[in-house]
Parts: C-alpha cells; structure tokens; sequence
C-alpha cells in the first residue's frame, strides 16, 4: 500500500492536527481557524450555541450569511433572520445581510485565507479548498463546537491526486471537469478522501474556476478538495483588495498520493448530469435535443463573475426561446455589481432573462420550481428528486455554456454544434481586474462588553433544541421505513418553500420527515408514541445513505419522531456524523445479504448495548428478528468519543453530564 507524503493537504492537516495520527482510518482532531454557517442551518447552530453555554466564539472568524431562506412569503424566514442577527451580535460573529449572497463564493471573496482551516454547516463548504484553504462541511453542532474552541474531529482520509493537463477548448469550461470525474466515479467514488489537484493544467483555470471543482467534490461524496494557493489566488485575493493575505503553498516536488489520476483538459467535450443524480453524466451531444422549459445560471457550483460574463456574451443580440424561463442568479452582491457595471446585465435583460437577487434560491428549491417533467437545465451542484420544489422534476446539471445556448435554442444543445451551425466564435471576455469591493454590507462583531447585553430575539416560529433522552440497554421496535441507495438529505428532511421555513421548529418540520420516499412515515411513528414519549424504531437503507446536504435536521427529525437506530450498508460522513450527534445509533450489516432478509413492519431487537458500546470494547453487535425469529451480525464505526456521545443521546447532554461530573468531582 502507498503511504501518502508531501502533499498539501497533508501540510495543512499537520499544521492544524490536535490529536489522533495522520493514517487513513484514524481518528484525528484538527484546530478550526474559521466558521461560516447559513441560515437553513444556522439557526439550529445558535441555539446549539446557547445550549452549550458559550459567551464568545473561539475562532478567529465565524460568519453568519443569509441565503438560503430568502423567499418572505410569510413573516417565518424574516423572524429568523432577525434572530441569526440577534444571535451573531450576541456570539462574536460577523453577519450578512439577505441579498449578499451565497456564502461560499461570498466567503472567498472576504474572509478566505490560504493555509486556514475552514468548518462550515453547508456540505459546499470544501468550495474554499480552491484558495488552498482545509474546508469542511459538517454537521451544525460539529460546527458551534468548532466555534466554541474545541476540535474538529473527522477519520483521516486518503489523499487523492489529480493531475491536470492541458488547457479547455472552447465552449469547454470548469463545470465539464468536475463533470468529468462525476462520470468516470460516481456519487460515492471519493468517500474518505481528499481530492488534491495539481499539474501543469491549474496555469488555465482561475480561482473562481477552482472554485466550481472544489463546490461540486461534495457530489463525490469526498471529505473535501484542495487546490494550491499560486498565482491565481494571488490574483484573486489582489482584486478584493486582500493580496496581504496570499502566501504561496503547494504540495512538495516529489509528493506521494495514496491515489493518483490524470485528466486531460483538452480532451474534455460539454458534459451533463441526467436527473436524477450528479453521477449520472453523459456528453450532452449524447442527449441533444430535448425539449426544455427552464434553463438556471448561478449557485455556488457556478459563482463566478465569469460564469455569468459568458452567459451575457452569448444571449447579447439574441432572445432566448418563448418556451423558456432564463433565469440568472447573481452569487454574490458584489458580482452583481461588476455585471451591471460592465454592461453585462443589460445584455441579460435584453435577452430575456429573468434576474433574481443573489442567493441560492432554486438551488435549494425556494422558489423557481420547474413545471412536472418538463427538463431543466441548471449550473447547480444537484438534481436529486424533489430538491427543486417540484414533485415530479426533471433537472440536469450543466455548465453555464450549455445551459445558455440550450435556452436560445429551446432544447439541450452542444454549445460547440451551435456555434459551428451558427458561425459564433466563442466569446472572449474583458473583465474587471479589479472587484466591486464593499465590506459595508456586513456587520461586523460587537465589542465584548456590547455583545453580553444583547438579547435573542426570538420569533413564535423558533421552537428551541429537543431534549432527548439516553439511549436505553435494550433497544426494540419495529422496522419503520427501508429505503434503498444514495437516499439524500433532501429525502429525508425535504428542502423546499414548503417545508424549510419550519427549520427552526422541529416538531413541525418533523411532519416532512421521509415524506418523499414515504408519505405516511410520520404519523406511522407518531402512532407508536406512548405518554406523549415517541416510540423507538428503526430504519434500513441501503448504500450511501444521507448523501447530499449537510442539515442535520435529516438526523433530529427522525429522532424526535422516535428514531433510535440506522441500519445501512454504508453512509455519506456528514449523515453519520449528524446521526452520532444527535443520539442515533449508525449500524451497517456485516453480511449485505441480511439488508434483504428484513421487511418493514419486522420488530428488531438489541441488548447489552451499553456494554457493547463501552469504550475499547468491539464494535459487533448482534441484532434479533423476534418477527421472522433471526439474527444478524451488525458493527459500527464510532470511535470511543462517539460511543459516549451516542449512550448520552447526542452531544449536548454528554457534554452537560461530563460538566455535572466534573463540578462533582472537583466540589
């Protein structure tokens, strides 16, 4: 086996490491320099904040940004905003206003350092590994702990060189290589791993470009992605005013990868993801031609100015087809600024687009919902199932370039084919070399001294963080719900107009819990309830299981209906951490043929659990069909922190028993 050595993430994972050795499969704790949260989250992430009792944030940035919940169809997500900024100004954490724009790319242009570590609870956090930062998206409570100044815990993974090559053709850009390794591994091909990109082939591709490879490492299911910190970051860092900031890092000469592989980028051609999931990639020449009824630029998987400057370049002159809805969301306030100043904005317009604040709108499916079946084309990181706010969807990925060209045409087309048929050379843009840099939309801390007389300021929505309760010595109850592969968070605790706004009131949102996979689900766990106590169950899936968003309200919901056990052939790491955190016990078979032996309805039992999971003590359980009159060989893969945590009920109350035990001790 190759042992990795030299490389960049291991420096920066060196550099920051707590605790635990640097070898695949161990546990390590890492010290976080930076935080960033957002709104969908980030109210579950103040309340945990309170929870634990904290004055200040320990980190030496924590940013709030607004940008998901941006729809005020009621006074719900304005309640909240309110809130997040009562709470930042209470906490020590910088804020940014709705209409800033999407955290990630707004984070890069203001706060990203080459060399720091990043945690943030959006699973598109590992976005900032395009300035040669470590960023990792985990759980919210993963991340008020950061915040709090204790370490970020993780499994040490492989590290994974890519080599570049060459340099894209025309109608060729970013979003295709990440497309590229999409195709060739699939949803779950870098699980446990870090993408480290290096080559002569990074001289093409800007920090923004960077930016959209690193974003969409997430649908790779990797723990993240790492660019070095060149002269393209210098150049981005110059242009926001923030070249002091840059240093220059990179792996060493003769780096060692535990994987390697190699695209070449001149080879790449136009690629798309089919619904419904980011590794289903083809050529788009492969699928030309159908029909379609809405075509999306923007996310934080395409937030470049850039990104937006080529869609203008081509639509300028033209008018997009009568059937399609084009619709351009500016990432960024400021991006949105350069648009307009460099007229791009007019050429948009002009064309027929629809321009939108900047924020992730769509992406998460708050609003631009696209009519049943009918195709859309969008530059977002995913097309799972009902992620757009549509039932019965058809959403596609794409670059910025096919996405443009298909709404003047009116069906998917290669862009290089239209420009062949059409005589359009590919454009060639002249952007700013300097930004529209303006710190002044985001609010800065309070003084320490301010800061402890500010009062939360709670909506009738904001129904607090559920009490659950330790996790008993025997364990029974039926199988509620079994699910197959890659179910997502979006199909567990659903994103949505719908039921987002609910995400600081879990009893409601709890009613969304499974409802896309199963509608009855939760009033088939409230029947089990009994002295208003919700009733244990469990739940089966199949394969990456949790894959997706980071929210971990895909774990507390569950958990307050009553869910006690997951027992899965594996897990997308964020999920499993999420499940931990919250006092759900995450179980795989041993045997993948014994997922098929249980049906739902089958009561499951489990004992001598607090034994079994007793620090040091092996991590085998057996598990009990008293239905079919069975058993089954489980494992797990807590390491002895998790096993505490997860016998507690979740972090908040063992940390609240290891501080009782402490003052008794002390006292």
């Amino acid at each position: 086996m190759t042992v990795s050595h030299g490389t960049l993430a291991h420096r920066l994972i060196a550099e920051h490491l707590v605790d635990g050795r640097m070898e695949p499969g161990c546990q390590i704790g890492l010290r976080i320099d930076q935080a960033l949260t957002q709104d969908a989250t980030g109210t579950l992430v103040m309340q945990e904040l309170e929870a634990l009792g904290l004055d200040r944030v320990r980190t030496e940035v924590s940013v709030q940004y607004v940008d998901h919940n941006l729809l005020q169809a009621d006074e719900r997500n304005a309640e909240d905003h309110a809130f997040l900024r009562s709470a930042c100004r209470r906490f020590g954490i910088w804020y940014s206003k709705p209409g800033n724009g999407v955290s990630h790319p707004t984070h890069m242009q203001y706060f990203g350092v080459p060399g720091r570590t990043l945690a943030g609870s959006d699973s598109h956090t590992c976005a900032a590994g395009s300035l040669g930062m470590l960023a990792l998206g985990t759980g919210g409570l993963e991340v008020a702990l950061a915040m709090t100044g204790r370490p970020l815990h993780l499994t040490m993974p492989e590290i994974w060189g890519i080599r570049l090559t060459g340099r894209l053709p025309d109608w060729v850009s970013a979003k295709d290589v990440v497309l590229e390794m999409l195709r060739r591994h699939g949803v779950k091909g870098a699980v446990n791993r870090i993408l480290e990109y290096h080559g002569p082939g990074l001289a093409g591709l800007t920090a923004m470009d960077r930016h959209v490879i690193a974003n969409m490492g997430a649908e790779l299911g990797a723990t993240t992605s790492v660019f070095p910190a060149d002269d393209a970051v210098r150049d981005f860092l110059r242009a926001e005013d923030r070249e002091a900031d840059y240093q220059e890092l990179a792996a060493e000469r003769d780096a060692v990868y535990d994987l390697t592989e190699e695209i070449d980028l001149s080879a790449l051609e136009p690629l798309i993801a089919r619904p419904t999931s980011p590794g289903n990639v083809v050529p788009v020449r492969k699928v030309a031609g159908e029909p379609i009824g809405q075509s999306v630029i923007g996310s934080s998987a395409n937030p470049g100015l850039r990104d937006f400057a080529i869609a203008a370049a081509i639509v300028a002159g033209r008018q997009t087809h009568s059937a399609v809805s084009f619709d351009v969301n500016p990432t960024t306030r400021e991006i949105l600024a350069d648009l307009t100043r460099t007229g791009y904005t007019f050429d948009l317009i002009a064309a027929g687009a629809r321009i939108h604040q900047a924020g992730c709108l769509g992406c998460i499916g708050m609003g631009q919902a696209p009519v049943p079946g009918r195709n859309s084309l969008r530059t977002f990181p995913r097309n799972f199932p009902g992620r757009s706010g549509t039932e019965d969807d058809a959403v596609w990925l794409c670059s910025p370039e096919t996405a443009t060209v298909s709404a003047l045409t009116g069906e998917i087309t290669d862009p290089r084919e239209w420009a062949a048929n059409e005589g359009v050379p590919y454009p060639r843009l002249h952007l700013p070399e300097h930004a529209s840099v303006n710190r002044m939309t985001l609010e800065p801390p309070l003084p320490p001294e301010q800061a402890a007389r500010v009062e939360l300021e709670r909506g009738p929505n904001i129904s607090g963080l559920p009490s659950f309760d330790p996790l008993p010595d025997v364990l029974e109850g039926p199988v509620l719900l079994k699910c197959g592969d890659n179910v997502s968070t979006d199909e567990i605790s659903p994103a949505g107009a719908r039921a987002l706004p609910y995400r600081s009131n879990i009893p409601k949102l709890a009613e969304f819990t499974f409802t896309r996979i199963d509608p009855d689900y939760p009033r088939r766990a409230a029947e089990l309830a009994t002295d208003g106590r919700p009733g244990p169950h469990f739940v089966l899936a199949g394969d990456n299981y949790g894959q997706g968003s980071s929210r971990e309200h895909a774990a507390i919901t569950p958990r307050h209906l009553g869910l006690r056990a997951v027992i899965a052939l594996s897990y997308a790491r964020i999920h499993w951490q999420n499940l931990a955190n919250f006092g759900v016990l995450p179980l795989e078979f041993t045997d993948p043929a014994d997922y098929h032996r249980i049906d739902v309805g089958d009561r499951l039992r489990l004992e001598n659990l607090h034994a079994a999971l007793a620090p040091g003590a092996e991590p085998l359980l057996r598990l009990h069909n008293t239905t079919k009159e069975e058993t089954y060989r489980l494992r797990h893969h807590l390491p002895d922190d998790r096993r505490r945590t997860v016998l507690a009920g979740g972090i908040v109350p063992a940390l609240a028993r290891r501080d009782d035990e402490h003052r008794g001790g002390t006292g």
